[in-house]
């Protein structure tokens, strides 16, 4: 319907254009007066000529929506004040504050658009120390002992707020972690990264956004370059029972036993990835040095898939995981599965319905675990009988004969890279 209508000038007590005019010869009737005749356009409308401000709301919001650009939304918003007004909702629905001052503006625009921040469901805040120190202002609330600042506090008013990722300096994480811990802060919230810089580049202390494993909505949380003591939920109150779907712990230094009490709460846990750098730097102070500490400190009734990319994480023994009943997709290192202790006493309890297991290191660099990935391949049908495809880091031509040999006698393809 775009056609039927013609936009106003910009200029902001500029009218519509005058309407098109037949008018007959001077020579015809000069004792009348001249006629004019309005065109209309394919029969619709009578009286001025039709402007896109005609439209209702939602048929606008839909126009904007579908601008390619957000040069395009800011163009459009000139074109009038009830087409600033009717593209708030486009506008401010994924967000993007890469420098301090631009979240300070947004919060005092916020005194004449209080409704503004509820129309946001995705925002992203991304700067740095160096551009934070001239704006910070930060005190306690009079009416509780909460940290606030006017960063946090401009998130606190996003009702509606679905996704949010943070990645600001160390200065705002008691502010932001406070949103967590109440019951009518961030209530819609569905996604949520955490990342607090440090001067000295160490890990931030995660007891303060604990309360974030007890949001009872959160689906998907990412925490990263954190850091967390034995305490885990250091409180009388234990949260009830969360929607916390997915877990990613990047670079972190995470007790087990306070990873143990925080994974109480999920229902049901689908997906866990833990990673480190192979050289971790600050080192590591709370993480277990044996692979099989974090193995018992997750859920074995719900998890599907468990990602464990961590170098320095030893095996002691090989994993026994057979109480993984719904566990699909595993990751990690040879020699954490297997076990580095010789000789190995038992051998790998694989769970029952597992079907991709990748190997994140070249496999059979220790002669005893070739053999025994050998024996688990030729004897597929009875130790992971669900299993259904091998990768590893290995090329190709770098397979140990054994493996080789074990892959060529069952027709069991690994797939390699």
């Amino acid at each position: 319907y775009l056609h039927l209508y013609r936009v106003p000038a910009l200029h902001p007590h500029s009218h519509p254009h005058p309407p098109l005019h037949n008018v007959s010869s001077s020579n015809s009737y000069p004792h009348l007066p001249r006629k004019t005749t309005r065109h209309h356009h394919h029969g619709h409308g009578h009286g001025r000529a039709r402007t896109i401000s005609d439209l209702p709301d939602e048929i606008l919001i839909n126009i904007l929506s579908m601008l390619p650009a957000q040069r395009d939304h800011r163009a459009m918003c000139l074109v009038s004040r009830r087409m600033n007004k009717v593209a708030d909702p486009v506008l401010y629905k994924n967000i993007l504050f890469d420098q301090p001052h631009h979240h300070l503006t947004f919060s005092e625009s916020l005194l004449t658009r209080p409704r503004r921040g509820s129309l946001i469901e995705s925002i992203r805040v991304d700067y740095p120390s160096s551009e934070l120190s001239d704006f910070m202002h930060v005190h306690h609330s009079p009416i509780s002992n909460r940290i606030v600042d006017p960063f946090s506090r401009t998130i606190s008013t996003m009702s509606n707020l679905e996704h949010l990722k943070v990645s600001v300096p160390e200065s705002l994480c008691k502010g932001i972690g406070a949103l967590f811990d109440g019951p009518f802060d961030l209530a819609c919230l569905k996604s949520c990264s955490l990342f607090y810089q440090c001067d000295d580049g160490g890990y931030w202390d995660l007891q303060d956004n604990i309360q974030v494993f007890s949001h009872p909505t959160l689906e998907s949380l990412t925490i990263r370059r954190a850091r967390l003591d034995e305490r885990g939920f250091d409180s009388l109150e234990k949260p009830s029972e969360t929607e916390l779907k997915v877990l990613h712990l990047i670079e972190c230094d995470i007790n087990d036993d306070a990873l143990s009490d925080i994974l109480l709460h999920p229902e049901a846990l689908k997906e866990i990835s833990i990673t480190q750098l192979e050289k971790p730097h600050p080192p590591l102070e709370e993480s277990p040095d044996n692979i099989e500490d974090y193995i018992l400190a997750l859920p074995q009734h719900s998890l599907e898939s468990i990602i464990i990319d961590f170098p320095s994480l030893r095996g002691k023994s090989a994993l026994r995981m057979r109480e993984f009943e719904e566990l699909k997709t595993l990751e990690l290192r040879d020699y954490q599965l297997f076990g580095e202790g010789s000789p190995r006493l038992h051998s790998v309890g694989f769970p029952p319905n597992l079907e991709l297991l990748t190997f994140l290191n070249r496999v059979g660099q220790d002669d005893e675990i070739a053999e025994l990935l050998a024996y688990t391949i030729e004897n597929k049908m009875i130790v992971a009988r669900s299993l259904q495809y091998m990768a590893v880091a290995n090329e190709e031509h770098d397979l140990p004969g054994v493996i080789e040999e074990a892959c060529s006698k069952t027709g069991f393809e690994l797939q390699f890279g």
